[in-house]
């Protein structure tokens, strides 16, 4: 059994079925995180990774939804209206919350459809699910770099020691999503596979990364391909967005 590591869906579901088709059928999935938002199919994407128990890590548009998604949710419990502007709608959210069935869009703008209850109930387990993420995965495969294999949703390899320093694990947690800085050199003591920021024309390869990331959501030329990296042969396999 391989493990394939899959970049950022960003709720494309039916582009992630056309990678699944391509490998193994026995393939141990891993997701770097940024399951949701910008696309259509947010809610299918949760789903199925859910219900097959594939291993993901903590994106920031998870932390994102888990953080704007309870206030989100108060307004549809208290009838209050939605927030007029918000970090997460502006960054793909409107998106996840009409996957779910909860609002549509008039004039621009998210307003509460009438019939919500389903998905504010489904939408609201997902948020619970996502709070139990790990921010990091310690994989327990040997790797040719001879370095513990550590998936992750930004790099994490430079800020590594930090995770066991009390006084800066607040800054690790951070880091763990938010980065964009590569590891800074092939002495990192681990080998790192994340993804978060879109790499043009293909998955980022190192001796001592991989930013399998390849900007599934993206409309500029050399993106819009999902990407899975296997960690024991090194092949990747990517597919062109739905």
């Amino acid at each position: 059994m391989n493990h394939y590591v899959i970049g950022d869906v960003h709720g494309h579901y039916s582009t992630l079925m056309k990678l699944v088709a391509l490998l193994p059928t026995d393939a141990r999935l891993v997701f770097v995180g940024d399951l949701i938002d910008r696309g259509a199919q947010s809610a299918e994407v949760v789903r199925y990774v859910r219900e097959n128990n594939h291993l993901c890590v903590m994106g920031n548009h998870e932390e994102a939804m888990i953080t704007q998604g309870f206030v989100i949710g108060r307004c549809f419990e208290t009838g209050e209206e939605l927030p007029s502007h918000s970090i997460w709608f502006s960054n793909g959210g409107v998106a996840t919350l009409r996957s779910y069935g909860l609002v549509e869009l008039e004039e621009g703008k998210p307003i509460k459809v009438d019939d919500y209850a389903e998905g504010l109930q489904r939408f609201k387990d997902d948020m619970k699910w996502m709070e139990k993420l790990p921010l990091y995965l310690e994989l327990p495969i040997e790797h040719p770099s001879q370095k513990t294999v550590v998936v992750s949703h930004a790099p994490i390899a430079t800020a590594w020691a930090m995770r066991k320093v009390e006084s800066l694990y607040g800054t690790f947690a951070r880091l763990v999503t938010t980065n964009r800085r590569d590891p800074d050199s092939a002495d990192a003591p681990i080998f790192n596979i994340f993804g978060h920021t879109p790499m043009q024309n293909g998955p980022r390869i190192r001796d001592h990364f991989v930013n399998i990331d390849t900007g599934c959501y993206k409309e500029e030329e050399g993106y819009g391909l999902l990407s899975a990296y296997c960690i024991e042969t090194g092949d990747v396999m990517s597919v062109k967005r739905e």
